[in-house]
């Protein structure tokens, strides 16, 4: 009997899935409420929706999209592993960014916007010289 009421092909895929992100079963805390919204009498009386809560990272995720406790149960599972690897995935990103920021800093200026650069600087110091030497004192 399959625990979320999907196929078995889908069950494995999700396994496959947490074993390659590094999650556990263990890891993950689930409680059941009652859900809200449209569905008349079993929405008010089953509680069919499900939070997932990822105890290492604390991230949560709450499901409701269907009336089917099994199938909230799968798709939360799915929300929760995507929200983990896009914490994941925008920490690496984010160091990736740092060091390129590094890299650019310490790179040496090309000839053409050195010269601009210094050219500029010597625009403004003969600026100042002008207006040093007029005496309006």
């Amino acid at each position: 009997m399959s625990a979320y009421s999907v196929s078995g092909e889908k069950e494995t895929q999700l396994a496959q899935r947490m074993t390659a992100l590094g999650v556990s079963e263990a890891e993950i805390e689930e409680s059941f409420v009652r859900s809200g919204g449209h569905g008349g009498q079993n929405v008010n009386k089953v509680s069919t929706c499900v939070m997932l809560l990822h105890r290492p990272s604390g991230i949560s995720v709450k499901c409701q999209n269907t009336r089917q406790q099994g199938m909230n149960r799968f798709i939360g599972r799915q929300l929760l592993l995507d929200k983990i690897e896009a914490q994941r995935k925008g920490r690496a990103d984010a160091e990736r960014a740092r060091i390129e920021k590094i890299r650019r800093q310490k790179r040496p200026r090309p000839r053409g916007v050195k010269e601009r650069m210094l050219a500029n600087k010597a625009y403004h110091a003969a600026k100042k010289a002008e207006r040093r030497g007029r005496g309006w004192d």
